[in-house]
């Protein structure tokens, strides 16, 4: 039991530190998460709702695919390239998608995420389902979003 108590207060400065760190961003990027582009017409992204909706929030971003409809949800190409994401995490970069794949895609080079560097790889491990990993996944995805916090 006292050694959960102390997993617990460890997490929860964890993430503590990461709120009080997100506190001093003055912005909030757009982020597109990434999950599977099979059919890069429609990709899926993490809808509203789910466990990396609420951290690239915690991690001081605004998640493109938070207005979709479900959990899990497609967005069309069109309006994925009209929202132009500042960031994009590839959840999918373990099958093989990298920065340089999405410049292949029609229309893809323009996004200022790509322009800006800000395209990377994350590892979906870390937030696609409950566990402690969860923190892990925040501290990354708030390293990732806002690095200029976390020198």
């Amino acid at each position: 039991e006292n050694r959960a108590l102390g997993v617990v207060r460890n997490l929860g400065g964890r993430v503590e530190a990461v709120q009080i760190a997100i506190e001093k961003a003055t912005d909030k990027p757009l982020v597109y998460y990434e999950l599977d582009a099979t059919d890069p017409a429609k990709p899926y992204t993490s809808g509203p709702g789910t466990f990396v909706d609420t951290l690239i929030t915690m991690a001081g971003g605004e998640n493109l695919g938070a207005s979709l409809n479900g959990e899990w949800a497609q967005i069309s190409q069109e309006e994925l390239l009209s929202k132009d994401p500042a960031v994009i995490l590839l959840g999918d970069a373990a099958y093989g998608v990298t920065a340089d794949s999405l410049k292949e895609r029609a229309g893809w080079g323009e996004l200022s995420a790509l322009k800006n560097d800000k395209v990377f790889a994350f590892d979906d491990n870390l937030v696609s389902r409950p566990s402690m990993r969860l923190v892990d996944g925040l501290e990354q995805m708030a390293k990732l979003i806002h690095p200029e916090l976390f020198k």
